[in-house]
């Protein structure tokens, strides 16, 4: 006798009209603590599909997935898994290493829906788009609050870093990380490659440690930053990635990565903003990252002042460990070994 299979269907509308989406083990708990399932998931995603979609779809997209719950084993899937549906597209992209493999690309709610039944849990899309890969079309800038530093103090850096990007000519959307930080987004076009882009990002990180010297820190090394908020201009490399908008979080409280307005920045609770509230928020208010396509600036003004600071001395910055060694790029050793080794 064989046993039946616990499992159930979604119904999940589209562009392409609706798809039965099936989920296996639906009752299986990812998040423990407020005994969330798999279902649970499926369903905010389709909840959110459409604002979820325009800010993570059309991009290659890398899955962060569970084998059980969000506190066990995980891994990240670039490469389409086995048995991908036919509707589901993939997109060839470069990494580092100059090789290159299909990335997934996400053109409709049921497609994220599918990426759920496959254990996913966080959604890393790139910063470029599908028919576009090598040149980004967003600036992302994460402000993370070092050991002594919270939320709080990430609010004031990314009210200033708005001002720089403005001066810049840029237009900047914001969201909370879904942790402890800020991203601060701003939609450009995309003609320039990842390396350009984040010479951009480094020159508005420096221009905002020049402002809040106190408060913000560009430094690479850990040992270097003190209780600043850290601006994380590697997340502005080829194949780094940060959770997307609307992406759900592995954290125990179930959070989200949200969008918010300006106005909100200050009075929103990022533990408030989780799977179980955002549907309900998102058809409150709209989506504040609603016009962020219709926003796209250039980088010029930036790569001025990159140029301008690199004729002031101040060069390249470190890479993350796992790149090749880049142009003009400075000793990859923290300074308190280096010292230890002259």
């Amino acid at each position: 006798m064989t046993m039946a299979t616990e499992a159930t269907t979604l119904t999940v509308d589209g562009p392409n009209g609706p798809r039965e989406m099936r989920i296996s083990s639906p009752s299986r708990v990812l998040w423990p603590e407020l005994g969330l399932t798999k279902l649970d998931l499926a369903r905010y995603i389709v909840d959110v599909g459409d604002a979820f979609i325009a800010a993570n779809g059309d991009r290659p997209v890398s899955l962060q997935r569970f084998s059980d719950n969000i506190d066990g084993e995980q891994f990240f899937s670039k490469n389409p898994p086995k048995g991908t549906p036919e509707f589901i597209r993939s997109v060839k992209v470069i990494y580092p290493s100059a090789r290159s493999h299909p990335q997934l690309v996400l053109d409709e709610p049921a497609a994220a829906v599918w990426a759920v039944q496959m254990n996913t849990v966080v959604f890393h899309p790139w910063p470029s788009r599908a028919e576009n890969t090598d040149n980004p079309d967003q600036l992302r800038i994460d402000l993370d609050p070092q050991p002594g530093t919270d939320f709080d103090d990430a609010i004031p850096a990314a009210r200033e870093l708005k001002n720089v990007l403005a001066e810049a000519g840029l237009t900047a959307f914001i969201k909370t990380s879904g942790n402890r930080g800020l991203h601060v987004y701003a939609p450009i076009e995309p003609s320039h490659e990842f390396l350009d882009v984040r010479h951009a990002v480094i020159a508005a990180a420096r221009e905002l440690e020049r402002r809040m010297p106190d408060k913000v820190t560009t430094a690479w090394w850990k040992e270097e930053r003190g209780e600043r908020v850290f601006v994380d201009f590697n997340q502005a490399n080829r194949d780094r990635t940060i959770a997307g908008a609307y992406s759900p979080r592995a954290l125990g409280h179930a959070p989200v990565s949200c969008p918010i307005t300006w106005d909100e920045l200050g009075t929103v609770d990022p533990k408030s903003l989780t799977i179980l509230s955002v549907p309900d928020r998102l058809k409150a208010i709209g989506d504040p990252w609603g016009a962020m396509n219709s926003e796209a600036g250039k980088i010029d003004v930036l790569l001025q002042w990159w140029e301008r600071d690199v004729g002031a001395g101040l060069g390249e910055m470190p890479f993350p460990p796992d790149y090749p060694k880049m142009p003009g790029e400075p000793m990859r050793v923290q300074p308190s070994r280096a010292r230890k080794q002259d």
